[in-house]
């Protein structure tokens, strides 16, 4: 059955999602508190996005990566050992105000580099594929409120599998919504660089339907105006401010796969999460106080850096948990270290904490679920404790 709620209409924003390359799905809760879940689809470097250029190894294996220490594109310092990557102003400015709290070295339990087994089992939160998502179970541990039928509203051409499940889910998708992701743009255009007749004019060609330069591969984009993320973003917050709006959303953002020239691709994708994020804020306005955000991504990419200036699919990578109430300003999660002796199979930065324990902690100390609720949402997980002293008390 598909359904455009009241709430949708009035902002007019329903054709603002299903932007190639990133979707939203909202849900409704009874906790008057609002929980938004990020996915970042193709494996996000977590070495690049929060550098750990006090890690005596890092020059070894990434001296190629690293951005210079001074300069306009240089590391924002978050204390000293770590660094932001330059692209993520807005996050770090909310890293500053203590509402972002960066979390290294993160990973499921399993250990496999195939996007669609790593994305289908972060999104399931169980050993094993499922038919629902932990997200759907986590609404379904929350008593639907009697205003509304169905629980979960999914904005964009499909559900994503971290929503799917017995609670209800109402769909609305514009029509024409859909297209190729930028990344595969990114590919096209990448390519055909070298090649005299198409280079060029591909890129022309591009740039002449208002690509952004991040989208073409080029060192910045082009100031003005929201991408489609940001705009996705921004309409998700409309609604979750809203006084009886849903109050579990779920958006994903693709063009993280970075197997070649990962020094000039990342930065679209980062500055597209970037912008996303603070549209997201701006729009909730006063319910950002009691707004709890988690930013995860399947697996991290390799230590070493591959013959095409990129890197490949790792296993540890970094989450980020934004809101009112985070306990940010700092960098949690314990540090493996880049040791060749402490690496994960002599290629991956060695995860440290378990992507359920975060996720656990993060809904039980935001949702208020307690025991018996997380079995529920991570069933056979409960030997993974919830993750402690994520949020301000």
């Amino acid at each position: 059955m598909m359904m455009i709620s009241r709430r949708a209409s009035l902002l007019g924003i329903t054709a603002a999602f299903g932007f190639g390359g990133c979707r939203a799905a909202l849900a409704e809760a009874e906790t008057d508190r609002r929980f938004v879940v990020v996915i970042l689809r193709g494996a996000l470097d977590g070495l690049a996005a929060v550098v750990p250029h006090g890690d005596p190894h890092l020059a070894a294996w990434r001296a190629g990566l690293v951005p210079p220490p001074l300069g306009p594109d240089s590391l924002l310092d978050m204390g000293g050992f770590f660094g932001m990557h330059p692209a993520l102003s807005g996050l770090h400015g909310l890293y500053a105000a203590g509402e972002c709290l960066p979390v290294h070295a993160v990973a499921g339990f399993y250990r496999t580099r195939s996007h669609f087994d790593a994305q289908d089992l972060l999104e399931c939160g169980t050993e094993r594929r499922s038919a629902s998502g932990w997200l759907n179970r986590a609404v379904g541990c929350l008593k639907p409120r009697e205003t509304r039928a169905g629980d979960a509203l999914a904005l964009g051409v499909g559900i994503p599998l971290l929503l799917r499940g017995p609670a209800m889910v109402d769909c609305y998708a514009p029509e024409t919504a859909e297209r190729p992701p930028p990344d595969l743009y990114a590919r096209i255009a990448a390519l055909n660089g070298g090649d005299v007749l198409t280079g060029g004019a591909i890129v022309e060609g591009l740039r002449g339907r208002h690509f952004s330069a991040a989208t073409l591969g080029e060192p910045h984009a082009p100031a003005g105006g929201q991408d489609a993320f940001a705009r996705l973003a921004a309409a998700a917050g409309k609604l979750l401010a809203a006084e009886d709006g849903p109050r579990v959303a779920a958006l994903e953002l693709g063009g993280w796969d970075t197997h070649a020239d990962q020094a000039n691709r990342l930065r679209g994708p980062l500055r597209q999460l970037d912008g996303g994020l603070v549209a997201l804020k701006q729009a909730l306005g006063g319910r950002w106080a009691d707004t709890l955000v988690l930013v995860m991504t399947e697996f991290g990419r390799t230590v070493r850096i591959n013959g095409t200036g990129g890197t490949d699919h790792g296993t540890a990578s970094v989450a980020f948990l934004l809101g009112g109430k985070v306990a940010g300003g700092r960098v949690a999660g314990s540090w493996p270290g880049l040791a060749e002796a402490s690496l994960f199979e002599n290629r991956d930065l060695m995860p440290t904490t378990d992507f359920c324990g975060l996720a656990k902690g993060a809904i039980a100390g935001h949702l208020g679920l307690d025991e018996a609720a997380l079995e529920k949402v991570f069933p056979g997980r409960s030997a993974i404790s919830p993750m402690a002293g994520l949020l301000r008390t």
